[in-house]
Parts: structure tokens; sequence; C-alpha cells
């Protein structure tokens, strides 16, 4: 059955073969919803109107808008830009960590190769390495999004956990509470929709490597979905690789945040008014 599928989407990619003649390219607009943890927070000064307000930003964080812009090598994927609340001052000290940039993440399928342009506390990176590998299993199940029939795949991915821990007097190493809450199961199955009418092997986020554009994607605890495409649009929006930052490669930004996260971690722990921040039940 599932030789039957791939034989189909053959067929529909032969038939699809005019819009490659073309100076194909296409916008792809996503919106991103994740399962926010349930957090409770305590401590001197944060009242039940504090909390609530909290709540709501964690929420709203959650709920992302991000367009695709693409050809037929290459994609740009970018969250919209929307007003950031200021931040507000409850009076005592936390643990915070700005990790953000532009967010701009260029994948180039005929190379294998991507570049992702971010931040870590003010300072600029440009992530740059290979796109790793993604070994989906295409099925037979169909269905419609939108005007496109989509085929269904699955992809079992591997979850790195935290590494932090919180070192005690005795010099033992022990995973504090939140991050403990934090910690993830060591793989997950992961559901993508795409549509073989739209003949490029691109997708959201990190997602790529499918005979057709995915317009859905079901991770555990989030659902990347898109909600509008336009392909071949008179303005055609050229897509730009980022170039500003220090450029690193994924190991060694990873290293990097670690690093800076561990610092924030320690500073935070030794800090005279706490406010704990629970993640979970």
């Amino acid at each position: 059955m599932i030789r039957i599928s791939i034989i189909i989407v053959g067929l529909l990619l032969l038939s699809f073969g005019k819009i490659f003649a073309q100076d194909f390219s296409g916008i792809a607009v996503y919106e991103t919803k994740m399962t926010a943890p349930k957090i409770t927070f305590s401590g001197s000064g944060i009242t039940p109107e504090i909390e609530k307000s909290l709540e709501e930003k964690v929420k709203k964080n959650f709920e992302k808008t991000y367009t695709l812009s693409f050809d037929k090598s290459a994609s740009l994927y970018e969250e919209e830009e929307r007003l950031k609340p200021p931040l507000s001052s409850s009076g005592g000290s936390g643990m915070q960590i700005t990790v953000g940039g532009s967010g701009k993440k260029y994948k180039n399928i005929k190379e294998k190769r991507y570049a992702l342009a971010t931040e870590i506390m003010g300072k600029e990176f440009l992530i740059k390495d290979s796109l790793p590998k993604l070994n989906w299993k295409l099925e037979n199940e169909t269905r419609k999004i939108g005007d496109y029939t989509c085929y269904k795949a699955t992809l079992v991915r591997k979850v790195e956990k935290s590494g932090f821990k919180d070192k005690e007097s005795s010099g033992k190493a022990k995973t504090t509470s939140l991050l403990k809450d934090l910690e993830s199961p060591d793989s997950e199955t992961i559901t993508a929709w795409y549509a073989p009418e739209i003949p490029i092997s691109q997708g959201p986020d990190d997602y790529w490597g499918l005979p057709g554009l995915i317009l859905e994607i079901n991770e555990k605890k989030s659902v990347i979905l898109c909600s509008k495409i336009v392909l071949n649009p008179k303005e055609k929006k050229e897509v730009k690789e980022p170039k500003n930052g220090k450029v690193v490669t994924q190991k060694e930004y990873d290293a990097i945040l670690e690093k800076k996260m561990e610092e924030q971690l320690e500073s935070f722990q030794n800090s005279k008014g706490k406010t704990i921040i629970r993640v979970g039940g």
C-alpha cells in the first residue's frame, strides 16, 4: 500500500512539472499553537493581578504567526513582526535570559544547509550548519487542507533532555525542580501533512524533505498549520540568506547557550529576594 502511495505522489509531481519550468516562488503563512505549561508564581510582590497578567503573556507567547518565502531551491522562515509589550518590574530579583534576534531561518535544500539568525542577551549569532536528514515514513492517509489534497508522513525524532544541574553544597549534582518539570521523553512522533501539488521539499521551522510543501505539523505539544498560500505572487519576495551575527555551528551555539543558562541559574539561586516559578502541576 505504501508503494502505491509513493507512485501516486510521483504521478502528481510529474503532472505539476510545468510549475518548475517557470520562475517558481511563493509565500505560505503559518499559525503556531502550543500547549502552554501550567505555571504558578509565588514570592514577595506577586499579587493575583500580576500572576494573571503573567499567565496571559505566557499564553500569547505560545501563539505566533510566521511566513515562509520560498523558491525552487531555498526558503526563509520568519515570525511576523508585532508590538512587544514593555517589561514590567515586580521589585524583586529573578532569572531572565533573553534569546531572540530576528529568528530568520534560511534553508537551502539544493546545498543541504541552513542559516539561523539569533541572539543571546543582545549578542547576535548566525548559526550555519548542514540540514539534518529527516527519516520520514510516507503513509497512505490523505486529507484536505484548504484547496490542497495532503498526504500524511510521520517521523520519530529524538528529544534532547536538559543538561542543566543545580550543584548542592555537598558537591553532588541535582536536577532542579523547575528543570525537572521541563524534561522531555527520549523521542516523539511528528506527523506532517504535505501537498504534492506544490512540488517543493520545504516546510515550516526545521521541517523539510517531503515530496511537496508541508502544510501542517503536529508535535506532542504544538501544531503548525498553514493558513494561506500565494504561488508565484506578482510582487516576488526574494529569499535572502541572513548575514548578520557571529558565525557558529549549531553545536557551538548550544554550548554557548547552555553556559549562559547555567550562569543565570546560579545567579538566580544565589539572589536574596527570590520569586519562585513552578512549571507543571
